[in-house]
Formats: C-alpha cells, structure tokens, sequence
C-alpha cells in the first residue's frame, strides 16, 4: 500500500513538473487577466460609442416579446430578450479574436515561416553537399577504372584476373 501512494505520488509530480502542464497554467492566468482588460475596453470605450447612437449602456438594449414588458414589484412582468448582453459578448469575443490573432498568431505565423524557409535551404545544402561527395566518388572509381583497363586490354589471351574473356570482365559498374 505505501509503495502504491508512493508510486501514485512520484507520477502525480512527475505530471506537473511537465512543460505542458506549467504552460497551460501560466496560459489561463495570462487568459484571465486579458480577459479583465478586453471586458474593461467593450464597457469603457465600445459600449459607450455604440450607445452614443441609443442609450448610454449598451448592455441595457432589450425587446419585450410579451408586453408588458416591466419591472413591478421586484420582478419582470412579460418575456424581455436582453440582445445588449449578446452584442456586448460579442464586441468583447471579436476584440479578443483580433488582438490574439494580429499580436500572436500572426507574427508567430511569420516566425515559423522563416524558419521553415531556412531549414529548407539548410537542407538543400546538405542534400547539395551529398551529391557532390557522391559525384566525387564517382570520379575516384571511374578513374581507378581508367587505369584498370589498359592492362587488361589486350587481345591475345586471359587477363591478369583470371577470367577468359575481354578487357572489361574484371569491372562493374555501379551506377
């Protein structure tokens, strides 16, 4: 029993010592406080502009499906559709979008294109300098075959390898 909460213990550290894990939590702490400052930017700025066309809170923009719609005795008499609330969340949502898109997304977009663009030629390099060691090789063998064949070259008998027939019975080709 002790060795299992040890084991259960030592896995549970191990899974929150994890990169991913410490990432994810700095990610929702920093989640949140944007959050604060998006919500704080649609309520200060962008509802008072909206609402400069209406009344000063765009949050209070409501239609009444059943009339009456108001408010007696502390509760709402009729069915009030509060649309003011959903444009808000939505302002607020497209703010968010926008600024994570062209402050995060985006550059780190052109970042990894870069660098992919750079490992790309770092390998075309690489694959460059493979051919041409290739290449190189080629030129060893073909040379060390060049001086092979003229001694074995002659009309009138085997050749110094052994074999009966012609000059190029001791070489193969490779490529």
């Amino acid at each position: 029993m002790a060795e299992n909460k040890e084991s259960l213990l030592a896995g549970f550290k191990a899974f929150l010592m994890r990169g991913n894990v410490i990432d994810l939590a700095v990610a929702v702490v920093i989640g949140a406080a944007f959050t604060n400052i998006v919500n704080s930017v649609v309520k200060g700025i962008i509802n008072p502009v909206v609402g400069a066309f209406g009344t000063k809170d765009l949050e209070s923009y409501a239609s009444c499906l059943k009339n009456p719609c108001r408010v007696v005795g502390g509760e709402m008499q009729g069915i009030q559709i509060q649309w003011g609330l959903v444009l808000s969340a939505v302002l607020s949502f497209l703010i968010t979008a926008a600024v994570v898109y062209f402050l995060m997304v985006l550059p780190m977009a052109k970042v990894l294109a870069k660098r992919a663009a750079h490992d790309k030629a770092r390998q075309g390099v690489a694959e460059t300098m493979e051919i041409t060691e290739l290449e190189v090789l080629k030129e060893i063998r073909d040379h060390l075959v060049a001086q092979r064949v003229p001694l074995t070259t002659t009309g009138a008998g085997p050749n110094p390898n052994g074999s009966g027939s012609g000059a190029a019975s001791g070489t193969h080709s490779t490529s």
